[in-house]
């Protein structure tokens, strides 16, 4: 079976998670946070930002190569051990194994995906990728309200990464559109999404 990489990439708060679980709900995709694959607070070398915190947008935070071996284990073998990270505690606390069964499509969402492609690329893995084209007021109002919800960090973290990332929104979609991600509003990234997660006899 040909296994295919398929990257979901667009500003935090946008809706990778959404529109990744819907677009994987059939079965003939299975899903994968890249976010999974962030460092440890404690880790030695992560960057840190003005206030002195750990500054979890740049992609030094995040183990870049552990993501390429697991990615590469999934589309080569079928299944692989995933970290599992939690967010509000900033460390790993355990792993869960990924089996794809008749899968054909490993959809990988994350805000360090557009690096992903490129070494993805790099490495000769079939991959495809999206960008979640959404406003930029809407996600900054979207990931504050989740984030408040959730209890990632402290309110006045949340909201000044908030307002850090609604300023730098604009250059990270250039960005991954020059690396090459297709620019879609959520309907229309769900139809693409989910047309080649399909089987291919429903196609």
């Amino acid at each position: 079976m040909t296994r295919t990489l398929l990257l979901v990439a667009g500003p935090s708060g946008s809706g990778k998670s959404r529109l990744t679980r819907l677009a994987t709900a059939d079965g003939g995709a299975v899903a994968l946070s890249l976010d999974d694959f962030y460092r440890d607070a404690d880790h030695p070398d992560l960057p840190t930002t003005d206030l002195g915190i750990p500054d979890w947008d740049d992609v030094r935070c995040w183990d870049r190569d552990l993501a390429l071996a697991t990615l590469g284990r999934l589309l080569e073998h079928g299944e692989a051990d995933v970290p599992v990270y939690d967010i509000s505690l900033s460390r790993r606390v355990g792993a869960r194994r990924i089996e794809l069964g008749g899968a054909a499509v490993v959809v990988a969402e994350g805000i360090f995906a557009p690096q992903t492609l490129v070494a993805a690329r790099e490495a000769g893995m079939p991959v495809e990728a999206v960008w979640l084209d959404r406003r930029r007021w809407a996600n900054f109002v979207r990931r504050l309200a989740r984030d408040l919800e959730e209890r990632r960090k402290a309110p006045t973290v949340l909201v000044r990464r908030g307002l850090a990332l609604y300023r730098a929104e604009p250059a990270l979609r250039r960005a991954a559109l020059d690396s090459g991600f297709a620019p879609a509003p959520m309907r229309r990234a769900l139809t693409m999404v989910s047309r080649r997660s399909a089987p291919s006899s429903a196609r």
